[in-house]
């Protein structure tokens, strides 16, 4: 058995920003890792992808993007490079191939058992990330076995799709972008489009992500109540220098069918829910308060002779798309496969500490569990909107390792030299 201070479980960029501060305050500890650093970077996202947010806001703690196009968006495989670039840049303690069997109490710390070795530690921080398995909706089980399904994981660029007519489930970042995708490569497909957030990739002259962290809009700590409430689903946009917009408007200009969410299905058939035109004007309405506010902010900091005015994006409005009735998909003819772009879930089977809820959640408040010296990092909407971004995690991790500093280790962690 081995013997250190902090279990971080999972080498992404969680586990690495936590890695990162506990090296710079002497704490023993190890990073397990099921894979390779960033693992779901390199084998669990398909081929085109894109960082949402531009390469300026990759920062992470002691470490930020040094790159020649600091405007431009990582595709996948540089993302995995550059948080193993950073993971090397500090020694970063990490196991490869250390797949977690099981987490447990003994005594006043956790044994925690891999396939490279068992660890006995003070404290653990679990950092296995938000998007852990896709969630797929059980009606998924009553479709013919003739309609290919396949989850954002396993796809990676139009060629695994079968010839003929696809449906994307999901609108957000996801969705939106594997319907581009498709429709760009001929596919013929129809996008099922439920709640979700609408922005532009760029406003008045500069990138939204510009404006938002201008204005301190993802990196502000959310209040209680904004806690409490449902997550705002991922940004519809797409990592894109071209200005390439994924809305609504634009999907069905370049020969996409928008219909409204998947209600049912059984055999061949789905039903839809008769709401497109609901959904996207409440997208809509609240993009139109974010761009006020964007504009208000420029007004007041002097920005409005420096950039463009403003220019309103087009909405959906009243397009045939947006009237589409509640109707068996046997009346769209030919769909070959379905790709559920319906967010993610997470598992925890190897977890035997009570901190999940009825719904099979960690319980946690800025990242404390109920259970002493088990910690959580990544989730979405931790304490702020950035929680989940390569961008804002580093904020999460400094509140970890206090946690754990004035906490599980306090008066008796071990320092490294």
């Amino acid at each position: 058995m081995f013997h250190t201070r902090v279990v971080i479980i999972g080498a992404g960029q969680a586990g690495l920003a936590v890695s990162k501060q506990l090296t710079d305050v002497g704490v023993d500890h190890v990073v397990l890792e099921r894979g390779r650093t960033a693992e779901r970077w390199t084998s669990q996202r398909w081929d085109s992808l894109r960082l949402l947010t531009p390469n300026w806001m990759s920062r992470l703690p002691g470490w930020s993007y040094r790159g020649t196009d600091p405007s431009g968006f990582m595709p996948a495989v540089e993302v995995a490079e550059y948080l193993t670039a950073y993971a090397d840049s500090f020694g970063a303690p990490i196991i490869h191939g250390a797949e977690v069997r099981s987490v447990r109490r003994r005594g006043a710390g956790y044994q925690v058992v891999s396939d490279a070795g068992i660890w006995s530690a003070a404290a653990v921080v679990i950092a296995t990330g938000y998007s852990d398995q896709p969630a797929v909706p059980e009606l998924a089980g009553t479709l013919h076995p003739s309609i290919r399904q396949i989850t954002p994981d396993l796809y990676r660029n139009p060629g695994d799709v079968p010839v003929g007519r696809v449906l994307v489930v999901g609108a957000s970042a996801t969705g939106a972008q594997l319907a581009d995708e498709l429709a760009t490569a001929g596919r013929d497909v129809v996008l099922a489009v439920g709640r979700h957030t609408r922005v532009p990739r760029r406003y008045r002259g500069m990138d939204i992500m510009w404006w938002l962290d201008s204005m301190g809009m993802l990196d502000r700590p959310l209040t209680t109540a904004q806690l409490a409430r449902r997550p705002e689903p991922s940004l519809q946009i797409v990592g894109s220098t071209d200005g390439r917009e994924v809305d609504l408007p634009s999907l069905a200009e370049r020969g996409i069918r928008l219909t409204g969410r998947v209600t049912g299905a059984g055999g061949r058939e789905l039903t839809f829910a008769n709401e497109l035109a609901t959904t996207a004007a409440a997208a809509d309405s609240k993009l139109d308060r974010l761009l006020g506010r964007i504009d208000h902010f420029a007004t007041t900091t002097g920005l409005d002779h420096e950039i463009d005015p403003p220019d309103r994006p087009r909405q959906i409005a009243d397009r045939p798309d947006a009237r589409a009735a509640r109707q068996p998909m046997e009346k769209v003819d030919g769909i070959r496969a379905v790709i559920w772009a319906t967010g993610y879930r997470r598992a925890y089977p190897w977890l035997h500490v009570p901190v999940l809820n009825a719904a099979g959640e960690i319980q946690q408040s800025a990242g404390r569990t109920p259970a002493p010296g088990l910690l959580v990092i990544g989730m979405r909407s931790q304490t702020r909107r950035s929680s989940t971004f390569l961008d804002g995690v580093r904020h999460d991790a400094a509140l970890v390792v206090d946690h754990l500093i004035n906490g599980a280790l306090a008066g008796s962690a071990r320092r490294v030299s």
